[in-house]
This record gives C-alpha cells, sequence and structure tokens, in this order.
C-alpha cells in the first residue's frame, strides 16, 4: 500500500487509506490538536541549528546527525513538540547518511508537502501537530521494506525516546 495515492508520483495505490500529500492539513494533530506558536517563540525555544532545520527546511549534512546508525528500541518523537513520529521497528539501514523508516508511527502524525525545491520533484515530511520540517519521503528505491518507501529523516528534527524510558499504557514498568 502507498501513502501516495494519485500523488506527485504518479503512481495510484488501491485501497489506500492515506490522505494524499496535498490533502494533509497543516498545524493538525490526530485529535484536532495543533501546536501554534510565534517564531519568536520558536526562536526563543530551539538552538539555532533545531531552527534553521525544523522552522526553515534545512537539511543537516549526512552522516553527522545523532540518529543515523542508531539502533536503540524505542520512539522518536518531533523535537519541537514532542508528537511521536516513527518507531525503531520501522527504521533500518539505507546507508543514505539520514535515519530511514520505512513508515510513520500513525499517518496522522505526518503530513506531506509536494516539494519542488533545489530542481528536484519530492514530498516533504513535515510534523501534522507543529508543521516542522522533518525531512523526505521516497518511493520505489528498491529497499526490502514493506511499503518500498524511505522516510529519510534528519536528526535534528527528532529525538529518541528509548523503550526503557516509555510506559505502556494502562501497564507499570518493570522493575
Amino acid at each position: 500500500m502507498s501513502i501516495f495515492g494519485n500523488s506527485i508520483f504518479g503512481h495510484k495505490a488501491p485501497d489506500t487509506a492515506a490522505p494524499a500529500p496535498e490533502a494533509a492539513s497543516a498545524g493538525s494533530a490526530p485529535g484536532g490538536k495543533g501546536v501554534e506558536k510565534s517564531d519568536a517563540q520558536w526562536r526563543e525555544e530551539l538552538t539555532p541549528e533545531e531552527y534553521r532545520v525544523l522552522r526553515q527546511a534545512g537539511t543537516e549534512r549526512p552522516y553527522t546527525g545523532e540518529y543515523w546508525d542508531t539502533h536503540t528500541a524505542g520512539v522518536y518523537q518531533c523535537r519541537a513538540c514532542g508528537t511521536e513520529l516513527f518507531t525503531s521497528n520501522e527504521k533500518f539501514d539505507s546507508h543514505c547518511g539520514w535515519p530511514s523508516f520505512w513508515a510513520p508511527l500513525a499517518e496522522g502524525n505526518v503530513r506531506y508537502i509536494h516539494d519542488r525545491t533545489m530542481g528536484m520533484d519530492r514530498v516533504e515530511v513535515r510534523c501534522a501537530a507543529c508543521d516542522s520540517h522533518l525531512g523526505h519521503v521516497f518511493e520505489g528505491e528498491g529497499f526490502g521494506t514493506p511499503t518500498d518507501q524511505r522516510y529519510c529523516i534528519n536528526s535534528i528534527s527528532i529525538r529518541l525516546v528509548p523503550q526503557e524510558d516509555q510506559q505502556v499504557s494502562g501497564t507499570e514498568p518493570e522493575k
């Protein structure tokens, strides 16, 4: 199944339940909760490099980010707002220099934008809650993953919460 339906990639995925990239709404997360802050608030809360990537759609250099080769079990949250975006279960080694995932934790937690910058035709991935830039998603590259997609995400856009730090709803942590 493809997230792209009748998208810019020209693929038509049968029985896809996810919205087309242009159908996602800015600043809205599952349950309709959006994070709205002024530019001054974002500049105050984020480091200059976090601001450049998250708020100005920048990109960190390959093989320099904190998570490009991490194999720790856990959940990756948006560094700007804490929304859970990806898990280590969907992370794979693509050898591209950035963390790669074959699917988000939930489709409603990310949104897609057709990106024609830098002379390319790509799909940008953003946090649905705070509209922060995460990276891009590519399809059809031949990776042996269930979706044949690669969410190429900037390490600086996410924060890993290791599995031992997480609590499953309704259960107590093991001692």
